[in-house]
């Protein structure tokens, strides 16, 4: 039997070595991007980038005051399809989901890269957006998440388009409906296309680093359901508001841990529509996120006691809505895959010294819960997301575009 065990640890320490052995050193990746970047043509594409400050900036801002709200993004995307149709792509055409889709084809022998920018906003239908610009940044709803880096694919194809680069592999642009609210656009066009994806480039936030693996996203929706009545009513005595008022209270004393990366925040309620009523139906929204799917379940089981203990002692009932779920999202080894190895070289060159973490939350977690290698980074820094102040610093970006152009061409590969 100790003879059987000590070969065994023997295999494991065999596989564990040739593991390594096949791991290239990022090195390598770096030596091989650098030689990218000093490629003729590749250095010809980021001339271009620095020639038109002034029309990317133009048209950032054009598509920036087009509001597209999550789930009516059809006026954006009506106005980018415009554009693609003139940079003479291979195919450009819509999806079931009403993601807009563009290919650049390879010239063949290498692999097929999606790279995704999402054009839906969270900001209300109706909104007039106008951006302005003051010390040195823009200034408006939806300029950052995720308009920036809509522009910087776009920038991308005609700096390339504009250098003649040819990649051995399909560039594959999305521009992603609903990322913000249900991941229809990213689920469907995945769902669709997993079999002809070798690896995919989620575009939303980031710049000087990259994400490479997923954080789960729970969303719930609890209410408590009780019999309502008038204010001055003595039966029944008590409001909905009031367990979950309680209920709020003990959710925020949870303790919620930093490590590994989780969140817990309350954003919503809602309860009786008039002031002198008491509400018969309260309710609030729970949004958890954690790297760990183990501190998920643990967080939902504790809240679900909470709740339980609260409406009992207000002699009410509870009522869960699951409005999603995605869990946390990770690929065995993906922190030493070719397509993190080689994005951290494309980081290293642009000169970044880039911060790599596992808790991304974009539509990279479906490619990756999807068993795609994916990554999520971004072309520039920006504040104040979602919110009606939100802005971008303009100088970054042109560097941002490079940085993604690079990305673009190492992934595909260059004859």
């Amino acid at each position: 039997m100790r003879r059987i065990f000590l070969l065994c640890c023997f295999a494991a320490l065999i596989t564990a070595a040739e593991v390594r052995a096949q791991v290239k050193p990022v090195a390598e990746y770096i030596d091989q991007v650098q030689a990218i970047s000093n490629r003729t043509d590749l250095k010809s594409a980021n001339d271009y980038v620095d020639r038109n400050h002034d029309a990317i900036l133009r048209e950032w801002i054009a598509i920036t005051e087009i509001n597209a709200p999550s789930g009516h993004e059809q006026e954006r995307a009506k106005y980018i399809e415009g554009l693609l149709r003139t940079y003479h792509l291979d195919d450009v055409h819509y999806d079931s989901a009403g993601n807009l889709i563009a290919v650049r084809k390879g010239t063949g022998g290498g692999p097929v890269i999606v790279f995704d920018a999402h054009m839906d906003t969270v900001f209300q239908p109706g909104l007039q957006i106008k951006a302005s610009i003051r010390d040195g940044k823009i200034y408006a709803p939806g300029v950052g998440d995720d308009t920036r880096n809509v522009e910087a694919l776009l920038a991308t194809i005609r700096a390339l388009n504009e250098a003649k680069v040819k990649t051995k592999g399909d560039l594959v642009f999305v521009f992603t409906v609903e990322e913000e609210t249900t991941f229809k656009g990213v689920n469907i066009y995945v769902k669709e296309n997993k079999g002809k994806i070798d690896h995919y480039v989620a575009l939303d936030g980031g710049y000087e680093g990259f994400t490479y693996a997923g954080i789960g996203i729970n969303w719930y929706r609890h209410h408590f359901i009780g019999p309502g009545g008038h204010t001055r009513s003595r039966t029944p005595p008590y409001s909905a508001t009031l367990p979950l008022a309680r209920a709020i209270d003990r959710i925020y004393q949870l303790p919620v841990p930093a490590n590994p990366s989780s969140n817990l925040n309350i954003g919503m309620l809602g309860g009786s529509e008039v002031v002198n009523a008491k509400a018969a139906d309260a309710w609030f929204t729970v949004d958890l996120r954690s790297t760990s799917n183990e501190v998920l379940a643990d967080l939902e089981s504790k809240i679900k006691t909470i709740l339980d203990e609260e409406a009992t002692k207000a002699g009410m009932t509870v009522k869960t809505d699951v409005i999603s779920k995605s869990p946390a999202a990770s690929l065995p080894g993906h922190r030493d895959s070719y397509l993190v190895r080689m994005s951290e070289a494309v980081h290293r060159v642009m000169g970044f010294d880039p911060p790599i973490g596992n808790a991304g939350s974009n539509n990279g977690n479906v490619a990756l819960l999807a068993g795609i290698s994916a990554i999520s980074t971004g072309a520039g820094p920006c504040d104040g997301s979602h919110s009606l102040a939100e802005n971008c610093e303009i100088e970054p970006i042109y560097k941002g575009i490079k940085k993604v152009m690079l990305l673009e061409v190492a992934l595909a590969g260059v004859q």
